[in-house]
């Protein structure tokens, strides 16, 4: 019998793939119908930011085209995810075109190779569950470092600038595209700014529609219907033809190894935790769980077969996969399916990618940058401790000013040595505690008298929170609403031990008043010490008017049967 998503699953059904799960729970045809439709509605949407991404990552349109086939369908066949879409993504352009540029394409494949190795290993090993130890101002200042990368280097495209070289360093490039500016082509300009009007306006009024497509048709069309001169795929990369041919495999040496290995580390590293953070996103859409070290492996088995057909590193794609289940996913074959319907446009429509002009692409990387930049996550962690606000701006700057492996580097150790600050002040009063456990579990009555069952009215559940809530737990806090069941009236969060808390944690808890909002229910946060009660305030946590505060358990009690008396 197979294994409920939501339930504890013996170890060794967790490198199982999903789609071997979702056959054995049994493939109606009703499932497939509602596969195909996402899988068709998907691919739309994956068509040409899979072209964009390769130019803006340096390469041929069509290696994002293959990469998207190939490890695309390796990801859903494989991958511990119901409903994740893989394919090239943003977060890799940056690394990709550094490695282009300095090693040449043979040193892409290599690296993309190597860190396949590194996933399939780094599943095996059974580390999938670390990536909560990434800090949320790493992951965020990195991400929005590269949106600002990703949207300068379309600058040229954009505004149809003539340079004779563009220089790869982020600051030398921007004087470049300053000094060239005055030269831009006009034509150009308004295929670019009507291609963004475009996409705006399908996304305000008609959601549901692929607005990267319409916008790249609509401006083909234009372009040939009216002559416009402008680039084009056509143009710029004349007679090209996709092909699975098998690539002569680079010559590979120890030294390029060791050349490679910190390239070859940022795409393993990059490709896990936006696979990971995609599948939890894909688990919070659906109520799901996704097996992330089944996970891993497939995107690792993914990379290296890409890198074998000459294509690009690919992870999991978060807007795609949302796609995917908005659209009405039932499994890993919407997935696969995706894969086809691209497979079939290289086979049979890729005559028409000729007209499309490149300043469409770059309106639709311009948006892409916009996105992923996350511009209120931003300023919502710069409301966060001074340490965290180092954290979040010196990993962005790095990013932008230096290297995305560097960046890495120094956000993370700059996060662990703040954190071990902060526990050093804290560390008396974590002795021996769980750090999230249920109210009836508490084993504490010195720090909080417990909660008896038989108190907590019908429709209230109260559960507590003990010890410093950091970035290494935070994640935890989502499991609280999932081991309760049903949405209840009131929820009872209890903090009198918590002594410290950080911006993931205030995060997490943000995230979970979220989650109870959509419920309608009401959250009574008891106990808060003075440094959780500043940081939730400046971070504006405890604004939520669906928010109370109280001293006690006593007091939440009797204003949580006042809350279910009136209902």
């Amino acid at each position: 019998m197979s294994q409920p998503d939501g339930a504890p699953a013996p170890q060794s059904s967790l490198m199982i793939p999903k789609l071997v799960t979702v056959l054995r729970e049994g493939y109606r045809f009703a499932a497939f119908r509602a596969d195909f439709i996402a899988g068709l509605t998907v691919a739309i949407v994956a068509l040409p930011l899979a072209m964009a991404l390769a130019i803006a990552s340096g390469a041929t349109p069509d290696k994002g085209l293959i990469t998207a086939v190939v490890a695309g369908f390796l990801i859903s066949a494989l991958g511990g995810s119901r409903y994740q879409i893989g394919g090239p993504t943003g977060a890799f352009v940056v690394v990709v075109f550094n490695v282009i540029a300095i090693h040449g394409y043979d040193g892409l494949v290599i690296a993309t190779a190597m860190a396949g190795i590194m996933l399939i290993g780094a599943g095996l090993l059974r580390v999938g569950a670390f990536i909560k130890y990434v800090p949320q101002p790493v992951v965020t200042g990195f991400t929005a470092g590269i949106a600002v990368i990703i949207a300068t280097s379309q600058v040229k495209d954009f505004f149809g600038l003539t340079m004779e070289h563009e220089p790869a360093e982020f600051f030398e490039k921007a004087m470049a595209l300053g000094a060239a500016l005055p030269g831009f082509a006009p034509r150009t300009v308004a295929v670019a700014v009507g291609a963004l009007a475009l996409i705006l306006l399908v996304r305000r009024y008609r959601p549901e529609w692929p607005a990267f497509l319409i916008a790249v048709v609509v401006a083909g069309a234009v372009v040939a219907l009216f002559g416009i001169d402008t680039d084009t795929i056509g143009t710029r990369f004349a007679g090209l033809e996709p092909s699975f041919a098998l690539p002569d495999f680079p010559h590979v040496t120890m030294e390029r190894i060791v050349v490679l290995f910190p390239s070859a580390f940022t795409i393993a590293f990059l490709a896990g935790v936006e696979s990971l953070l995609s599948a939890m996103v894909a688990d919070s859409m659906t109520g799901r769980r996704h097996r992330s070290n089944c996970e891993l492996v497939a995107q690792g088995v993914a990379n290296c077969a890409s890198a074998a057909v000459g294509g690009l590193p690919a992870t999991g794609a978060i807007a795609r996969t949302a796609t995917n289940i908005r659209a009405g996913a039932r499994g890993p074959v919407a997935g696969m399916l995706h894969a086809v319907f691209i497979l079939a446009f290289m086979l049979f429509l890729w005559p028409l990618t000729g007209f499309v002009p490149l300043a469409a692409l770059a309106a639709v990387l311009v948006v892409v940058a916009w996105n992923m930049s996350e511009i209120d996550k931003f300023r919502h962690l710069m409301k966060a401790p001074a340490g965290d606000r180092a954290v979040l701006l010196i990993t962005f700057a790095l990013t932008v000013a230096v290297d995305l492996t560097v960046a890495i580097q120094v956000g993370v150790v700059l996060a662990a040595v703040l954190f071990m600050h902060r526990m050093s002040e804290a560390v008396e009063v974590q002795a021996d505690m769980k750090v999230i456990d249920e109210d009836v579990a508490d084993d504490a009555p010195h720090l909080s008298r417990p909660v008896e069952e038989h108190e907590l009215p019908p429709g209230v559940v109260s559960s507590v929170i003990r010890g410093p809530f950091f970035f290494g737990v935070a994640m935890r806090l989502g499991e609280t609403l999932d081991r309760i069941g049903a949405p209840p009236r009131v929820l009872i969060l209890r903090m009198r031990a918590v002594p410290m808390i950080d911006a993931s944690g205030a995060s997490a808890i943000d995230a979970l008043i979220a989650r109870c909002r959509r419920h309608g229910t009401q959250v009574l946060i008891t106990g808060l010490q003075t440094q959780p009660r500043l940081i939730l305030r400046k971070m504006g946590v405890t604004a939520d008017p669906l928010v109370k505060l109280v001293s006690g358990i006593d007091e939440a009690l009797v204003l949580a049967r006042e809350i279910v008396a009136e209902d």
